[in-house]
């Protein structure tokens, strides 16, 4: 796709983006893509968590400035971005109806959010549907709990994949070289401290939770938060998503919960169609 200049109207936005854009030239780098820079910058807001100028945008891609207030205005003009008369911009309203079609029609995230609601009522807890983005847990779904402690997350919370169970299920049908080559550069301290950091011990726990079709975690990211979590794994043999229970603390009902939850993982992929060997006999509760 070839970008043109084009005549631009002195509306407050475009005026506002463009007063604040720095007059300093950008580092120079080899020539991409119009539709790759516009993702840069859709990436780049998403990481960032907040509004930001066309010049952060600019700073934190590394595009050149004139670049981005030209992608920057199209997308503007589409609403896949949103700004304000001070020029700040944030993610659009656009983006949130490709995401309700995204979960309308896809397989996957329709049958585990169906199955997830379900396991959230039998269980009485918190249920998330989780995947992978880069080096970071990502919550797609989430199911709250009816009780009066039910642990609860926001859809889109991401963390680094070593703080949780779920993390070392999306990563345990990896090669040892590649989970090695991640967790090197993924695994970071968390707030509690009780997150393993080691790239090594990391590698044996995600291939052995993998093994094992579940995985528990207590207090990796949050004091007194345990999460029990079963890989929802696809035809080739991947770990695409996790469905996990979320609980305040360890419970007596601990057995019980990695049972419902491996069931679960079981009952979406024989849903959809994914070829799942058998539970055996006590699976699960150990």
């Amino acid at each position: 796709m070839q970008l043109r200049n084009r005549r631009r109207s002195a509306t407050p936005l475009s005026q506002a983006i463009h007063d604040n854009a720095p007059t300093d030239p950008a580092n120079r780098r080899p020539r991409v893509n119009g539709i790759d820079r516009a993702f840069e910058i859709l990436d780049f807001l998403l990481a960032h968590g907040q509004p930001a100028r066309c010049a952060d945008i600019a700073r934190g891609t590394g595009m050149p400035v004139s670049t981005s207030y030209q992608i920057v205005e199209r997308l503007l003009g589409h609403q896949v971005l949103a700004g304000d008369v001070d020029g700040m911009l944030a993610l659009g309203p656009r983006l949130a109806q490709y995401g309700r079609a995204y979960r309308q029609t896809t397989p996957l995230l329709k049958v585990a959010t169906d199955e997830m609601t379900h396991l959230a009522h039998r269980v009485g807890e918190s249920v998330q549907i989780c995947g992978r983005a880069g080096n970071d847990m990502v919550v797609l779904a989430m199911a709250s709990g009816p009780g009066l402690f039910a642990v609860t997350s926001q859809v889109g919370t991401r963390v680094p994949i070593n703080w949780t169970a779920s993390g070392l299920l999306l990563t345990g049908h990896m090669t040892e070289a590649e989970r090695l080559a991640l967790y090197r550069q993924a695994a970071v301290p968390s707030p509690t401290g009780e997150a393993e950091t080691d790239p090594q011990k990391l590698s044996q726990a995600s291939a052995r939770a993998f093994a094992e079709r579940l995985a528990v975690q207590v207090n990796g990211a949050d004091f007194g938060v345990a999460c029990v979590a079963a890989p929802i794994v696809d035809e080739l043999g991947a770990c695409v998503a996790t469905i996990s229970i979320v609980v305040p603390g360890i419970k007596s009902r601990l057995p019980d919960l990695k049972r419902a939850v491996r069931q679960a993982a079981r009952t979406i992929e024989a849903r959809i169609g994914w070829d799942s060997p058998p539970l055996e006999t006590g699976e699960g509760v150990a």
